[in-house]
């Protein structure tokens, strides 16, 4: 009888569970913030295809440079594939480490003014074995408060002390660190994004160097969405804010400007990714980047370094795309990079416009609560190095008759 009982107890708790879930789901569809999933059968590019085998301007990649499709980039992946093999079946430390991953590693911290650089299976995962390697209980590490959500789970699997600033609040960042002072911190690391995802806003990087010194502080960024493109040669935010050599921890991806495959990094002084190696979780136990994304990431770096074409075809377009929209009677969040918040605020209406957009033939996607904070639903665009001028104004075209359609403009 106790076993029956026990089995049915069990058996409703179960059932409990999953019922929980689907309450749970439910609500997400009806506050208007459910996220689908759209497929699509193309290469990536400024033009995609559908799963309906519809053609759409793809206005949402992170494809800042157009290198996802790349002829050249294409043939070093293939070239790789063919002399060093689909993957490694192992982590770095064990047999998974190639002449390739080495060589990209050094290309790597060249390009970004930095000593050494440890490759990861992805950005998240960088962020996610960085902090608690390198500080303890005694440490402080100072945040902004819109940072990534990579960087948020980072320093939470830390035991360092942990301090907010405002965003882009320099003198409540001052005032942290004098927090942190008083609380006798050992070390402290100032940590940002060096563009903030989804506002497009660059952190002002001289002026938190400088604040930094003052205080003894470490820096370190987020680079994801700046590497490539960012700066006069496309270093990266700590270029275009003057600081370039001057950033203790630099954190990005292969993934978007770089290729747009996957795999993450970090670049830093050389005992500081010395340490990584040995015991950094991430990297000590998750897979070998793939030779193929490797071998395509270092023509990547011999593109970039070869010309700024391509950087300064997407600084031109960026900036008339947001003349143009601004025209249009859109509110956007000021600035000048390629990422161009559409601002909606509501989350229903965001969903609508996406929609209504991609009827019109151009993909973008309504970004609201928990990604933005509640009352900021957007439309996030991205601009790339491949959209040329017509397609951007097929675009705003699109924009102009959805926005009064809806209501917006």
């Amino acid at each position: 009888m106790g076993t029956t009982a026990g089995n049915a107890s069990t058996g409703a708790s179960i059932e409990a569970f999953y019922a929980n879930i689907r309450h749970e789901l439910e609500a997400i569809e009806e506050a208007g913030l459910y996220k689908t999933e759209r497929i699509i059968t193309s290469p990536q590019g400024s033009v995609i295809h559908t799963a309906d085998g519809k053609e759409v301007i793809n206005l949402c990649a992170n494809n800042y440079l157009g290198l996802s499709s790349h002829p050249e980039v294409l043939k070093a992946a293939h070239e790789a594939l063919d002399s060093h093999g689909f993957g490694l079946s192992s982590v770095r430390f064990i047999c998974g480490t190639q002449d390739l991953h080495k060589t990209l590693e050094a290309r790597l911290a060249k390009f970004l003014g930095t000593e050494d650089t440890i490759l990861y299976g992805s950005a998240f995962d960088a962020n996610g074995g960085l902090f608690e390697t390198l500080l303890g209980a005694e440490d402080a590490v100072i945040s902004d408060e819109l940072n990534h959500a990579s960087i948020i789970d980072g320093i939470r699997l830390c035991k360092a002390q942990r301090y907010r600033y405002k965003h882009n609040d320099l003198d409540d960042l001052r005032a942290q660190l004098k927090a942190a002072d008083a609380a006798g911190a050992r070390f402290k690391l100032v940590f940002t994004d060096g563009v903030f995802s989804m506002d497009g806003t660059i952190a002002r990087l001289d002026e938190i160097r400088a604040i930094c010194d003052e205080f003894g502080a470490l820096l370190g960024i987020d680079e994801c969405h700046a590497t490539g493109f960012l700066g006069k040669r496309g270093r990266g935010s700590h270029e275009h804010r003057g600081v370039f050599g001057k950033i203790d921890i630099i954190t990005g991806t292969l993934g978007k400007g770089l290729g747009g495959a996957s795999g993450g990094f970090t670049s830093a002084r050389k005992e500081v990714v010395a340490l990584l190696r040995q015991r950094s979780r991430p990297y000590l136990f998750s897979n070998t980047v793939a030779p193929a994304i490797v071998g395509a990431s270092i023509k990547v770096l011999d593109l970039l370094e070869a010309d700024t074409s391509l950087r300064d075809k997407l600084e031109d377009s960026a900036l008339y795309f947001r003349r143009k929209i601004v025209e249009l009677g859109f509110d956007i969040k000021p600035g000048d990079h390629p990422i161009v918040p559409i601002m909606v605020y509501d989350a229903p209406k965001a969903q609508a416009l996406s929609k209504r957009l991609l009827e019109l033939g151009v993909y973008v996607i309504g970004f609201f609560y928990p990604v933005v904070p509640k009352g900021q639903a957007r439309i996030r665009v991205q601009i790339s190095a491949v959209h040329e001028r017509e397609q951007l104004d097929a675009a705003l075209k699109a924009f102009e008759t959805a926005g009064k359609e809806l209501g917006i403009i």
